[in-house]
């Protein structure tokens, strides 16, 4: 059983339908134990950074979340905003803390040249190491971004793929079974399906 963790943000009902055409079994919740009872658990989140955080710090599953996440070891996907919340903070929520489950920041993305912020839209991505979810991308897989703000990641290693958006910069990281995608799955069509799809069966 897949939950999506329910605390009032995100995309959740697009998440849930699209886990389901992937042939997962997956609920939404905001129960403490259904969240314990889990296998694997999604953290989604749109909007602003400390409206996310401050959300998820007072729905009544948190320490259930830190349990499942730090101790069971199970594994955990964070979509856009939920996968920003993954890293200390952000730039656009100072003195705002994020769960600090992966050592990164979140930084606005310059100004540059003809390039408008937010990023929005299809984006290919390049890999940096070998990871389950991407296991069927090709050249043409391309994802949808809608972000402002993207991961500054001090560990390398922890960088699975990055973007372009002017500058090549980290779009999915992973530590142990703590992994983050800053484009949304649930809206990139068969490669967001393919994505969740491994997610589920991995």
């Amino acid at each position: 059983m897949i939950v999506i963790a329910d605390y009032g943000v995100g995309n959740l009902k697009s998440v849930e339908r699209m886990l389901r055409k992937a042939g997962a079994d997956a609920k939404l919740s905001s129960d403490s134990a259904e969240i314990r009872d889990a296998d694997k658990l999604i953290l989604p989140g749109v909007g602003n950074f400390g409206h996310c955080a401050t959300e998820l710090r007072a729905a009544p599953f948190y320490d259930a979340l830190q349990w499942f996440a730090l101790e069971a070891k199970r594994p955990v996907l964070g979509i856009c905003v939920g996968a920003q919340l993954l890293g200390h903070s952000s730039e656009e929520a100072q003195g705002t803390p994020g769960l600090g489950w992966i050592d990164m920041v979140c930084r606005r993305f310059p100004d540059q040249p003809n390039l408008r912020v937010p990023n929005m839209g299809w984006n290919n991505i390049s890999p940096h190491r070998p990871s389950p979810l991407f296991a069927t991308l090709n050249e043409d897989s391309r994802f949808y971004f809608v972000h402002s703000y993207h991961f500054d990641v001090a560990d390398p290693k922890d960088v699975v793929a990055t973007a372009d958006y002017g500058f090549s910069y980290a779009c999915a990281v992973n530590r142990g079974n703590i992994t983050g995608v800053q484009f949304h799955p649930e809206k990139s069509l068969r490669h967001g399906l393919a994505v969740l799809k491994a997610f589920a069966e991995n």
